[in-house]
């Protein structure tokens, strides 16, 4: 069976890869084929294209803000998603690859040293001094999401990419490690166990959101990628080709809709009709004589609908757009990359899609600001082509890039515990005798 999962009955590596993003308004799952990459100017850091072979979404259930709040109708969205992706793709998956973005991710520097000797540098002194970085970041409940290397030295020599075959007397490390709540982690794997699925790897929502929107260019010079989702609004930060940072905000779309139905006492079902149709983050001069029709909680067939100025509506979504934004601002600066990312960020994610949302961040963050959707994807339907779907997507980019993670770091602490230990120490094995 390869890493990435496949057909149950093959025994050979299938080339296939199976993603499950789990978020707050939508259950998606997707599966793909993965096809050596002509080389791509903006995505360089791609090894392989990507076929898209399945998918299925589903409203989302049992799920608020990225936690599992009813394990059974999370579960029940989880099985009809992949059902339908299966169908299909014609094949059935037995583990997928599973973003996250509970559970109060935490990035944090760390930074070891292991001597060498003065004999050439392996692949095993990397996972030593990998491993040895990310041990400083565990605390008491919470679990190592990722482990990356952001720089090697060797001696007194810095700034070192691929230390390899290089010869010092002592290796170093510098590390962005990401850590979350290990309850909300658990308990998502728990979920998608009861579906008689496994967990290949858990991705953090920023880290597969930037991997999908943002293009090379981008992640080398410095960029954030911003994903508003329906219930979490996450923050990603590139450099130097490295994913060095990343924070996320429990508010998202969901919040401005229950903001709508609550101002104007209607049901959640009709504020979503009347935020996508009629809202906008911006004040128009128009907005006073637009007149919106809303049917009141409570009514009954017949009744006549109240009317009411869109210059209302604008009032109450603009002031949780304006408030989310503000809390980006200021988690990003607070993050020391503020002056790193310079005036490029990048906006996706399904809330993204707001009328006047690219402008407001313009104005609110004072950076250059793009829409940024899943790039270089092929077989994906028309309605999965937008910023909605760029997690997903980031989730199918993740292996290509995954061999930079502490693969022994990971077995060792989190993925032994659910019995899926080792698999990922085959990644790059699976990538290099694939093709």
């Amino acid at each position: 069976m390869s890493w990435l999962g496949g057909n149950r009955n093959s025994s050979t590596r299938s080339g296939i890869v199976t993603v499950l993003d789990v978020g707050s308004s939508k259950i998606c799952c997707i599966i793909a084929r993965l096809l050596p990459f002509e080389e791509n100017r903006a995505l360089r850091h791609r090894t392989h294209r990507i076929k898209v072979i399945g998918i299925g979404h589903q409203k989302s259930q049992g799920v608020k803000s990225g936690v599992i709040v009813d394990l059974d109708r999370a579960e029940q969205a989880m099985r009809l998603a992949v059902d339908a992706a299966e169908r299909m793709a014609g094949l059935t998956v037995d583990s997928l690859i599973v973003n996250l973005s509970a559970g109060r991710l935490k990035s944090e520097s760390a930074s070891a040293t292991i001597n060498l000797g003065g004999h050439e540098t392996t692949q095993g002194d990397i996972n030593r001094v990998l491993a040895a970085g990310a041990r400083q970041a565990l605390a008491a409940e919470r679990e190592v999401v990722h482990s990356l290397a952001t720089g090697f030295s060797l001696d007194t020599e810095r700034g070192i990419r691929d230390p390899r075959g290089m010869v010092g007397d002592t290796l170093g490390v510098d590390m962005h490690v990401l850590t979350a709540d290990s309850a909300p982690m658990r308990n998502l794997e728990l979920c998608v166990n009861r579906s008689h699925l496994s967990v290949e790897q858990l991705v953090a929502t920023p880290y597969a959101s930037g991997l999908a929107a943002l293009v090379d260019d981008e992640i080398e010079m410095g960029a954030a990628c911003i994903d508003m989702g329906g219930g979490t609004t996450t923050i990603s930060v590139f450099v130097n080709g490295k994913f060095v940072h990343a924070d996320a905000i429990p508010i998202g779309g969901s919040h401005v809709t229950m903001d709508l139905a609550r101002g104007l006492s209607t049901r959640m079902e009709d504020a979503e009709r009347l935020k996508v149709m009629h809202g906008s983050a911006l004040p128009d001069s128009a907005d006073d004589r637009d007149i919106v029709s809303i049917l009141p909680m409570g009514s009954e067939e017949g009744d006549q609908p109240l009317q009411v100025p869109r210059s209302v509506m604008t009032r109450i979504v603009r002031a949780r757009i304006e408030e989310t934004l503000e809390i980006v601002r200021d988690r990003l600066n607070r993050s020391g990359y503020g002056n790193i990312v310079g005036r490029r960020v990048v906006l996706t994610g399904g809330a993204s899609q707001l009328t006047g949302l690219p402008e407001a961040a313009r104005r609110i963050l004072g950076r250059n600001v793009r829409l940024g959707r899943p790039l270089g994807i092929a077989g994906l339907p028309e309605a999965a082509k937008g910023a909605a779907f760029a997690v997903p997507v980031g989730l199918m980019i993740y292996p290509q890039v995954a061999e930079f993670e502490s693969r022994a770091m990971r077995s060792g602490f989190r993925l032994l515990a659910t019995g899926t230990g080792g698999r990922l120490q085959r990644m790059s094995q699976w990538f290099r005798e694939s093709f």
